[in-house]
Formats: C-alpha cells, structure tokens, sequence
C-alpha cells in the first residue's frame, strides 16, 4: 500500500494519474497548499522542502516502509515498481528519461512562471510577464515539433514522460497560449484525457480544492 500525500495541482497530478494507471494500491492524504499543510512538521518528516507530491510505500524496498518526494523521482519508482510506462531497452527508456527530464526543468518552471506573472502576481510586471509567456510558447513549439513526429513523445508509447508533462497543459489560456497554433500537441492532449484513469487522477482531491 501507497500512502499518497497530494494536492490537485500539476505536479501533484501527475503522480494521481500514474497510481491510477498502473493499478497499485494507494490511501489519499490531502496537503491543503493553500492553507499551508506542507509546511506542517508530519509533512516535512517526509518532504523536508515542503512540496507536494510526496509518498510512502509502506511494502518499499527490503519491504520496509520507504518515503520519496520530487514528482518525477516518484514516477520513476512508481514505474519500476508496477513494471509500467517506463521502458526496459535502453534507447527508448533513455529518450523517455530525456523528455521526463525536459519536463522537470523546463515545463513545469516556466509554466509555473508564466503562470504566476500572469495571473497570481500582485504587481504587474510587463518584462516577466513577456519573458515567460514567450518561453512557454517556444516550449509548445518543441513538444508540437516532437509530436508531429509520434503519437506520444517517446514514439507509440505512452510513458512517464507523457503522464509528466500532461497536467501541465491544461488551461493554456492562463500562460498566454493558443492550443490552436500547436495541433499536433492538442491531438495529444485531448488523446490523454480521454483515457478514463487520467481522468480518475485528474477528479482526486478536485472537490476538496473548490
């Protein structure tokens, strides 16, 4: 059993869709971000840089209870663990890990970024706000490129790299973006959504937030 510790935010839907793609079973914690749960000390025994997604697999290694955070760690475990989505010759695991690895440090920062300039920040800055929005939109023109090449961006195969990068898209609108000019990506979007544990993972905890 996995004790999940969420909150339905990009980073920590991603790691909502893995468990509910690969079928492991896992208890819900919620981390309430907004009134400050992460910060709270039973929390940072196990994330001490207080983020979410966190998790502990009580059956981990040695079969002794095993805590892991950084979202991306946690799919790379998560992935040997169920022997899904992540895979075993080298070539594709490796290109896999390659795009993982450009959603970890370009996706998720800039996105955030953006994001947060645009929509969250009490002063309006016009540099950061031109800054970000044209790092996502160049970074929509990367993933768009790589998926007018393949269904899924590491060939026919959806992975950990495409569960990463997923939740990132949605509501384009508030980094500046306009799906429309990245058809390939939005093809790929709407192909993952309709997958039933994507929008299991997705619905966790969405209430909670409202």
């Amino acid at each position: 059993m996995i004790d999940l510790y969420t909150w339905p935010t990009p980073n920590g839907r991603k790691v909502n869709i893995m468990l509910e793609e690969t079928g492991l079973p896992y208890t819900v914690h919620a981390v309430n971000t907004q009134v400050g749960d992460q910060l709270q000390p039973e929390f940072l025994k196990i994330n001490p840089n207080g983020k979410i997604p966190a998790i502990v697999d009580r059956n981990g290694p040695g079969d002794k209870p095993f805590a892991l955070f950084e979202s991306g760690a946690i799919l790379i475990y998560l992935a040997e663990k169920s022997g899904k989505f992540l895979p075993y010759e080298p070539s594709a695991k490796y290109t896999t890990l390659q795009w993982l690895m450009f959603q970890m440090s370009a996706v998720g920062p800039m996105f955030g970024q953006a994001g947060h300039f645009r929509n969250a920040a009490k002063e309006k800055s016009p540099y950061a706000i031109e800054r970000f929005t044209n790092e996502v939109n160049r970074l929509h023109k990367v993933l768009n490129q790589r998926l007018a090449q393949s269904e899924y961006l590491v060939g026919e195969r959806y992975t950990i790299a495409d569960i990463a990068t997923w939740p990132w898209v949605a509501n384009p609108e508030r980094r500046g973006v306009d799906m429309a000019l990245y058809p390939h990506m939005q093809r790929w979007y709407e192909g993952i959504l309709a997958r039933p544990a994507v929008q299991r993972g997705m619905a966790l905890l969405a209430e909670a937030r409202k």
